[in-house]
């Protein structure tokens, strides 16, 4: 079973080195979803086998021979570094996105004047600042 999880763990790093890398090399976002997919599965795989060797003998990493325990250790620090590295990429992407997004909704409001004073019960004015809809291909 520890081979298995080397397996997957394995197999998980290398699925996001490979995001990672095309990220950084600003590939289209549209042409990544395959990878994404290709984690998510890899990261239940994964829970889903520990999750069963814990249920059924929760003591199994003590039983790990020396050599097994040592490929498991290297195995969960290459994962570590994988996703520390893909999580930063993905975070600056998010934000990158965000960005983009506050922009063209500023933009879209400056355009359609969607910016409009009321007055309150006790004579106050305020400025109310409605949400412009965005729609790409013609759908919100």
């Amino acid at each position: 079973m520890p081979n298995e999880m080397i397996e997957i763990m394995t197999s998980l790093s290398l699925v996001m080195r490979e995001e990672t890398e095309r990220l950084e090399r600003r590939e289209r976002v549209l042409d990544l979803a395959s990878l994404a997919s290709a984690k998510a599965r890899l990261v239940a795989q994964l829970e889903e086998t520990l999750a069963r060797r814990n249920r059924r003998e929760p003591a199994w990493t003590e039983r790990m021979d020396a050599e097994t325990r040592e490929r498991l250790a290297d195995c969960l620090g290459e994962l570590r570094v994988a996703s520390l590295a893909n999580a930063a990429v993905l975070e600056r992407q998010i934000e990158l996105s965000m960005e983009m997004m506050t922009a063209i909704a500023d933009e879209a409001k400056r355009l359609t004047g969607k910016r409009s004073y009321t007055y309150g019960a006790s004579g106050d004015m305020a400025r109310i600042d409605a949400a412009t809809p965005i729609s790409f291909n013609g759908e919100y």
